[in-house]
């Protein structure tokens, strides 16, 4: 069984395997930020193979996507242009392209902070990176939701889909690992071309709403919102018109706070 990331080295099956056709995720970065009153120049870190980050182009915004995965910009630059793509780490990134007017950081990118270091290392970036006022917007996994609930960890997850004539079979388990304040995940590839298996092994740090509050408050950010949804991988899933919620008990977490200290 071979062992690297199907999906980050391959972006085009990561599309194949997560679409978002109808743009969710960029559309409701977008509502935040203007609902917030956000200026044009916005950093989306953690920018995967670009589709948000060039929705936000698209929507008249003047766009850097950060991400650490070569293959993942490289696929961006081609397939998703219009932002600048540039290589960076978010637990510590000084952009020379900043300031920016907001931040957006999707899809659980936040929780590869996994240490209570990184996390400070993220926000301290974020707050030398943006302007006075501006928006941090983020979207992931909400730690609280684990509080008691089983549902995603009682029996792997399977996955089927078909890309390019090759049928692919995806099985994930989801443990906690309590003393790191992890979600760990592991995900066997399996296909039908004749190819060895395939795992891989990540994680994500469970943050919990008060806990999130309080570490934003120490780097000089108000929170605006933070809240369970509805957002763009909620069921029922974000819709245009569709306000913030006011609780914080789902699966997802949605945040947007403003920079009220820079220094």
């Amino acid at each position: 069984m071979t062992s690297e990331n199907l999906l980050t080295d391959n972006p085009e099956l990561y599309e194949a395997r997560f679409p978002d056709t109808e743009r969710l995720a960029g559309r409701w970065a977008e509502d935040c930020l203007r609902r917030h009153g956000a200026g044009h120049r916005v950093l989306d870190l953690g920018c995967g193979t670009g589709r948000d980050a060039a929705h936000l182009h698209g929507a008249g915004r003047t766009v850097v996507g950060a991400d650490l995965s070569a293959a993942m910009l490289a696929h961006a630059r081609t397939q998703h242009p219009g932002p600048d793509y540039v290589q960076a780490d978010l637990r510590d990134f000084d952009l020379r392209q900043g300031p920016f007017d907001a931040v957006v950081c999707l899809d659980s990118a936040l929780l590869y902070c996994h240490t209570n270091a990184e996390l400070d290392g993220f926000l301290a970036s974020c707050r030398r990176g943006l302007t006075p006022g501006g928006l941090l917007v983020a979207e992931m996994r909400n730690g609280a939701f684990f509080l008691g609930r089983t549902e995603l960890l009682d029996a792997p997850a399977v996955n089927d889909f078909t890309w390019r004539g090759t049928a692919y079979t995806s099985t994930t388990t989801l443990y906690i690992d309590r003393a790191a304040q992890l979600l760990r995940r592991t995900r066997i590839w399996t296909t039908d071309d004749g190819s060895p298996p395939h795992e891989q092994r990540s994680a994500w740090r469970l943050l919990f709403p008060q806990e999130l509050r309080h570490a934003l408050a120490a780097h000089g950010f108000e929170v605006l919102d933070l809240h369970d949804g509805p957002g763009p991988r909620t069921d029922p899933a974000w819709h245009e018109g569709a306000g913030p919620g006011e609780s914080a008990d789902g699966d997802r977490l949605h945040l947007v706070a403003r920079l009220t200290r820079h220094d």
